[in-house]
């Protein structure tokens, strides 16, 4: 891609087009901490509603110093989302339903789209990123520190009582899905992707609660959940 046109872009984001994933693609293999062309190629997955959006979506995270920024600019509004109309589907008996159609209607692997107020979702969703440990030679020096600790363990040092009386925090593993306020659909897919699929089902539990006008879909839905568990 030439220069100016990469700079024509990134000034207006409402160039861009299809073929320019590759080009984007392209710049980011090369440079892979240049965070402007990593936007503009998360943006274009965005766009053309490809599957890989959403793990290029952790990937770009990972490579962002300020992941405000990152939420600020998946959440904005583009040119896809304002042309986009509601599609009506006609009412169907999920039993009646295929694997891939269930996960069709799910839409499972399709790009997940955040809103403003969403960004404890779009927290939910960063965490599935997978940690890869960073294997360093141990040196001497370290190896002897390393064993004075052991021979100090080993030595049974005394640990001082706790405090009964004092209060202890525990976390949970998701407040969320004790925390109404906090449910969003949005929040719900981002289960299902992890394969979550209880607490997804509790999501649609509580969105059914918070609005009782689409319990029927959200029934539906949890339905769905249950097929893809038996099916697994």
């Amino acid at each position: 891609m030439v220069t100016s046109n990469f700079i024509t872009i990134l000034k207006n984001s409402e160039e861009i087009q299809k073929k320019n994933t590759s080009d984007f693609k392209t710049i980011v293999d090369k440079y892979p901490f240049f965070q402007p062309a990593r936007a503009l190629y998360l943006k274009t997955l965005k766009e053309y509603g490809s599957f890989k959006y959403n793990n290029e979506l952790k990937v770009t995270a990972a490579y962002t110093n300020d992941r405000s920024i990152l939420f600020d600019f998946i959440t904005a509004k583009n040119i896809t989302e304002i042309q986009k109309t509601p599609e009506v589907k006609p009412e169907v008996d999920v039993k009646t339903e295929s694997l891939s159609e269930i996960k069709e209607a799910l839409n499972l692997g399709t790009p997940l789209s955040f809103k403003k107020n969403e960004t404890h979702s779009f927290n939910q969703w960063l965490q599935i990123a997978v940690k890869t440990p960073i294997k360093r030679e141990i040196k001497p020096e370290k190896k002897k520190k390393e064993s004075i600790i052991d021979n100090f363990i080993a030595s049974n040092p005394k640990i001082p009582r706790v405090n009964k009386t004092a209060s202890i925090t525990t976390k949970t593993k998701d407040s969320s899905t004790k925390t109404p306020q906090l449910m969003t659909e949005t929040l719900a897919k981002v289960y299902l992707e992890q394969k979550k699929f209880d607490n997804a089902i509790k999501a649609y539990e509580i969105l059914s609660l918070k609005y009782p006008e689409k319990s029927g879909f959200f029934a539906d839905q949890i339905k769905r959940i249950q097929i893809i568990q038996n099916n697994k």
